[in-house]
């Protein structure tokens, strides 16, 4: 009995040792997204690529979870505690994913949200990797893996969306109402 506890023990360590990557990965951004043709906020048309074309595209941490279902470091996100108000956008492909006003904290060490901005914008698949029965999130667009959804979130859905802040980019309310006001006065001008 004892060894057979200290080898579901050792196996346990090694799973969540799988997951957390030691290799320091650049959480540097490019926020632009100009080296990433299939990125856009306004385009909702499914993006099918090949693996070796996300890899081209993709800065090396957002492929590692977006591509081959990774998962970061808990508490490592700077969107853990963000209290910000703005949308939260696939950093693979820009779908809309998440308003911020869906955001609670959990303390699972994760981004977490009750409820996805649409029902487009989030697929489900059966996840049984680790011994586990989950159900993986992914982006309706690009089919990037996000994290997972769980039955024990708070009212008013009761789930709550672990998500993998690498994969997320994020905009302030006031940047898109700008942005929206600026697009706005032009094509009023050229009327």
């Amino acid at each position: 009995m004892r060894l057979l506890t200290i080898i579901l023990l050792s196996l346990l360590m090694q799973q969540c040792s799988f997951s957390q990557s030691s290799k320091k990965i650049s959480t540097a951004m490019d926020t632009t997204k100009n080296s990433n043709p299939v990125y856009s906020r306004t385009d909702k048309k499914e993006v099918n690529l090949t693996e070796e074309q996300w890899k081209k595209l993709l800065p090396e941490d957002v492929y590692h979870i977006a591509r081959q279902k990774g998962t970061e470091r808990p508490w490592t996100s700077k969107y853990e505690f963000s209290k910000e108000v703005g949308t939260y956008y696939c950093a693979a492909c820009g779908n809309a994913l998440f308003k911020s006003d869906t955001k609670f904290e959990s303390g699972c060490g994760w981004p977490s949200f009750y409820e996805p901005i649409s029902k487009q914008s989030i697929i489900y698949e059966v996840d049984n990797s680790f011994g586990m029965e989950r159900k993986e999130v992914m982006c309706g667009r690009c089919k990037s893996h996000l994290g997972h959804v769980f039955d024990d979130g708070p009212p008013p859905t009761g789930l709550r969306y672990c998500i993998n802040g690498v994969v997320l980019d994020f905009e302030k309310a006031k940047n898109a109402e700008k942005k929206y006001k600026q697009q706005n006065a032009g094509e009023k001008g050229s009327e």
